[in-house]
């Protein structure tokens, strides 16, 4: 499932437009993205919470080459999902 189908179901389901449902699709992802690039957590009730994490500089190796190299500290976008979500996925 993508955006498009996201928008499709949301259209068919509550009567709005294929293009409206797309503005709503988009703009609920860019306000989920706008909160996590200021690191704040986004929880979504009934589905779950999307948290920044801090993942510290480590020492890897090139996979062509063997050699060690220096990776470079980043932040990451992780997910976990609710009770509820867990429970449709496992019957």
């Amino acid at each position: 499932m993508n955006n498009n189908d996201i928008a499709d179901s949301l259209a068919g389901e509550h009567g709005i437009t294929k293009a409206d449902a797309r503005k709503y699709v988009d703009g609920v992802f860019a306000a989920i993205a706008d909160a996590a690039g200021k690191g704040e957590e986004v929880s979504l009730n009934g589905f779950g919470k999307f948290k920044v994490k801090d993942s510290p500089a480590r020492e890897g190796r090139n996979p062509a080459t063997g050699a060690a190299m220096q990776i470079a500290a980043s932040k990451k976008l992780t997910f976990a999902a609710a009770k509820a979500v867990k429970d449709k996925l496992n019957g």
